[in-house]
C-alpha cells in the first residue's frame, strides 16, 4: 500500500536582522517578499534566465518577465518595438511572434556587435521579415538616426532598452530614445535588478550605484510624461524592478 499520511511542508523561515532572529510566515506578504528575493538571488547566481529559448533561440530572459511584456505589447499595440541590445536574437523573435499575432509591425534591433551566427539564425527564422537588424552602439548619433528613418511616420512605438546595463550607459539611451516612445506604450529598462546583486557571489560592489534602476529614478524626476506601471512587478519575481515606464496620453 502506498503512504497516505499528509506531507508536512515548513510554514515559516527564520531571518537575522540587527536586532536578532525573527520567524516570518512563508504564507504573509513579508514572507512572500523575502522568499522571491531569495528565488531571484539564487536564480540569478545559477544563471537560469540562460537555459530559455523562444521559438528556438535563445532568449536570455526571466519566464515572468515576458509574460509581463506580452501584456505590454497587446495591451499597447505598437506598430514599433525598437530594442537595444540583441545577443542571440530571442528577444526580437519574441516580439515579432506578438507582433505576427496582431498582424502588423516591426521590430528595429539594435547591438553593437550582431556576431555572424546569431544574424544567420535571426535571418533563417520564419519571423524574420519582422526583424531589422542594426549593428552599432545604441547611444551613437548614428545608430540613433538609423533607428529613427526606420519608423515610419504615425507609428505606436515602443522601446525596450536591455543592452549595455552600467548606470552612464543607461542615462544616455534614455536620453536618446525616450521621446520615440509614443503616448499610450511603454519604456521598458531591464535589469534594475543589478541593484540588489551587489553582494551577490557573482556580483558587483559597484553596482549599487551603478546600475540601471539608478538611471530609471533620476529620468522620471525630469520626464513627467513618463509614470512607473507598477502592475507589472506586482508579483515580485522580476529583472526589470520599476522597468515598465507608460508614456501618459494627452
Amino acid at each position: 500500500m502506498s503512504d497516505t499520511k499528509p506531507r508536512h511542508f515548513v510554514k515559516q523561515f527564520q531571518i537575522r536582522t540587527a536586532e536578532g532572529v525573527r520567524d516570518i510566515p512563508i504564507y504573509s506578504e513579508e514572507g512572500f517578499r523575502l522568499l522571491t528575493e531569495m528565488w531571484i538571488r539564487s536564480g540569478w547566481e545559477r544563471k537560469i534566465s540562460y537555459e530559455a529559448t523562444w521559438l528556438g533561440i535563445p532568449i536570455i530572459q526571466l519566464p515572468q518577465d515576458l509574460l509581463m511584456l506580452q501584456e505590454v505589447v497587446f495591451k499597447s499595440r505598437p506598430d514599433v518595438i525598437v530594442e537595444t541590445g540583441t545577443a542571440h536574437g530571442g528577444t526580437a523573435v519574441f516580439f515579432a511572434s506578438l507582433l505576427e499575432l496582431l498582424g502588423k509591425g516591426q521590430v528595429i534591433s539594435v547591438d553593437v556587435e550582431i556576431r555572424k551566427h546569431n544574424r544567420l539564425a535571426i535571418q533563417a527564422h520564419s519571423l524574420s521579415k519582422r526583424i531589422r537588424l542594426i549593428e552599432g552602439s545604441s547611444i551613437d548619433d548614428k545608430t540613433v538616426a538609423e533607428v529613427r528613418s526606420g519608423i515610419p511616420t504615425d507609428s505606436k512605438v515602443m522601446v525596450v532598452l536591455d543592452s549595455n546595463h552600467t548606470y552612464a550607459h543607461v542615462c544616455e539611451e534614455l536620453k536618446k530614445y525616450y521621446d520615440l516612445v509614443t503616448p499610450g506604450c511603454y519604456l521598458v529598462v531591464c535589469d534594475g535588478i543589478m541593484e540588489i546583486l551587489a553582494d551577490a557571489p557573482k556580483g558587483s560592489a559597484v553596482w549599487v550605484e551603478d546600475n540601471p534602476a539608478r538611471a530609471i529614478r533620476e529620468f522620471l524626476l525630469s520626464h513627467s510624461e513618463f509614470e512607473l506601471d507598477s502592475y507589472y512587478n506586482r508579483l515580485g519575481i522580476t529583472y526589470f524592478p520599476e522597468g515598465f515606464l507608460r508614456r501618459k496620453t494627452l
